[in-house]
């Protein structure tokens, strides 16, 4: 206790002091101000794998789309395109216009200081630039075997003067992709962080730099950025595009009462500033919400949520918070999760058939003794849903007929698979258990090892390995250096082909199948509903993968969180860490900041 408060302490005192420095540059000016509870250690595109990166880099770069503001179920509509693509009837080639006179910031790279016009070759150059291995994109899967000859490119050097057949500028502002099968996500993948539009000129002159010297075309530019905090401040070349409710999927019965009214007519940017600020601590945040005025918007932790909800179900603030406060609770676009890396000799797949066998029935019980209904009890006041399986409940593919006997506590089974399999404490590998520093993730460690104790391995087997920031486990698991990477997947786009790719197996470490889950009829049906529209025949097809990664024990899953977030009711805002998570930032208008 004496340490989470210390820690609680430290960070308010942080926080407090870091904007009280900067005060004087504030006046007059409209501010936003949030939190994220990791940091986020690239600005890069090519690099932009958390959800921490993309509320960042999907403010300092455009992409051709990106979702409606307010529209749920999310809808896409045109960003830096002028409209949504024209697809030829056999699904495989996609013609976008780009809208003239959008320009990249101000910077040095360009000629005169002065940021250049965007045009369909910077499209261009920045999708083929996840193919070249100079670039370390951790990206590249969502194109990897759609575009027509863009894997050949990289696999003959990655030679920018030499043309992709899939990807051509008709003109300076018309592109056009060429498909080698159709592939319905597509103009999803194109609203992602990843699909951000860069210049060569910023690339070729800042080098890994350009991971903190972002030169986009974005809502913002980065006025500064470390460890505890980012602060980006209007683009004052961004376009003037005047916000239309209507189009932004704006529902009174939803969205009435919450001010939306104040923004209509406005062009975002709104706000002048947005500080995001990096602080761990779930308590941290929502008390410098509450108390010290620091920050406009934070999730609520369930710890507390008897200090500010009335009921969980449905989610009522209490009387003294409503009248400040803002909230929204929804089930979370994602899930939380533990996959095996099934490259690590002791726990994976292995030549030796009879101790992959063995290794088989070593996942297969750690599984049975993963007490979700406990974790859901203890760190999400019951408000998560327990699922099987990786496909989510808020998606219209999720299997509700599937058998709950994956996420069910069975310690005696557990037992007796390790038993029948040859295992006894003396046997039993070392297993590395990994986490970014924090008061809450050391705590998650101990209730695992709790579990795995329960079905007798021996706790001091369970090593912690604690890593400095998120970033840094994050290029862990891209090495595959953990046996088991404890992680939550918020979705890219709103369709179950966005989780199940997490198992596909080209998409192998480095990239999105940290698992290195390897399966030659999982990967068959992958290809094949790829290319399907959704329909009964894909969610089945679907359905029949999700079963392939429960029965092979590559992963604990799952479990959605309901999140509760809270907003000061003096800004006009609609938080949201789904998908693309910060892509509201520029609709968020608050009052003008005093001296």
């Amino acid at each position: 206790m004496f340490l989470q408060r210390f820690l609680l302490v430290c960070a308010l005192c942080a926080l407090v002091g870091a904007c009280g420095s900067e005060a004087p540059d504030r006046a007059g000016l409209k501010v936003y101000k949030v939190a994220l509870d990791q940091t986020p250690n690239d600005l890069d595109p090519a690099h932009s794998a958390t959800i921490y990166q993309n509320h960042l880099v999907i403010n300092l770069y455009d992409t051709l789309y990106s979702y409606k503001y307010l529209a749920r179920p999310y809808e896409l509509k045109p960003r830096l395109a002028t409209s949504m693509p024209e697809v030829s009837s056999d699904g495989l080639t996609y013609t976008i216009r780009l809208k003239k006179g959008v320009r990249f910031i101000d910077d040095e790279v360009f000629e005169g200081g002065t940021g250049r016009e965007v045009v369909a070759t910077d499209v261009i150059y920045s999708l083929q630039r996840h193919f070249d291995p100079k670039s370390l994109s951790s990206g590249a899967w969502f194109w990897k075997n759609r575009i027509d000859g863009l894997d050949e490119w990289a696999s003959n050097g990655s030679d920018y003067s030499v043309p992709v057949a899939g990807l051509q500028a008709t003109d300076s502002h018309t592109l056009v992709i060429r498909l080698v099968k159709p592939y319905p996500q597509l103009v999803h993948t194109l609203a992602q962080s990843y699909a951000s539009v860069v210049s060569r000129e910023a690339v070729e002159a800042y080098g890994r730099e350009l991971s903190t010297r972002p030169v986009g075309s974005g809502p913002y530019k980065l006025l500064s950025f470390d460890s505890t905090r980012a602060v980006m401040v209007r683009n004052p070349n961004y376009r003037q595009e005047p916000i239309v409710l209507a189009d932004e999927g704006y529902d009174e019965a939803l969205h009435g009462g919450l001010g939306f009214e104040k923004i209509a007519g406005k062009s975002t940017p709104i706000s002048d500033r947005v500080e995001v600020n990096f602080i761990a601590e779930d308590t941290a945040r929502v008390t410098s919400l509450t108390k010290g005025g620091e920050l406009h918007t934070a999730r609520l932790p369930s710890p507390v949520y008897d200090q500010f909800l009335i009921s969980t179900k449905p989610a009522r603030l209490k009387a003294n918070f409503a009248e400040n406060f803002n909230m929204v609770a929804v089930l979370e676009s994602g899930f939380v999760y533990h996959n095996f890396n099934l490259d690590d000799p002791d726990f994976g797949v292995v030549d030796d058939p009879v101790q992959n066998e063995k290794n088989f029935a070593l996942r297969c019980a750690i599984i049975k003794g993963f007490d979700w209904t406990e974790r859901n009890s203890r760190y999400y006041s019951n408000l998560g849903q327990i699922f099987p399986g990786i496909i989510p409940p808020s998606v219209p593919e999720f299997d509700k007929s599937l058998s709950n006997e994956s996420v069910v506590l069975d310690v005696e089974g557990a037992k007796r698979l390790l038993t029948d399999a040859g295992w006894n404490a003396d046997s039993l590998p070392k297993l590395v258990y990994g986490i970014p520093s924090s008061v809450l993730q050391t705590q998650y460690y101990e209730q695992f090892r709790g579990f795995m104790g329960n079905i007798g391995y021996p706790r001091e087997k369970i090593e912690l390995k604690r890593y400095a920031t998120f970033g840094d486990i994050v290029k862990a698991w891209r090495n595959s250096e953990l046996p088991i990477i404890n992680k939550g997947w918020i979705l890219d786009y709103p369709d179950a082909e966005n989780t199940l790719q997490l198992f596909y197996g080209p998409n192998e470490a480095p990239g999105s199948n940290d698992s290195n889950y390897r399966n030659p009829e999982y990967d068959r049906l992958f290809e094949q509903a790829s290319t399907l529209q959704p329909g009964n025949e894909r969610t089945q097809l679907y359905q029949r993968m999700n079963r392939m990664v429960i029965d092979d024990c590559v992963s604990m899953t799952g479990l959605s969180r309901t999140t509760i977030i809270l907003w000061d009711k003096n800004i006009v805002a609609y938080p949201d860490r789904s998908f693309v998570s910060g892509f509201y930032f520029p609709y968020v208008d608050v009052p003008v900041q005093e001296r």
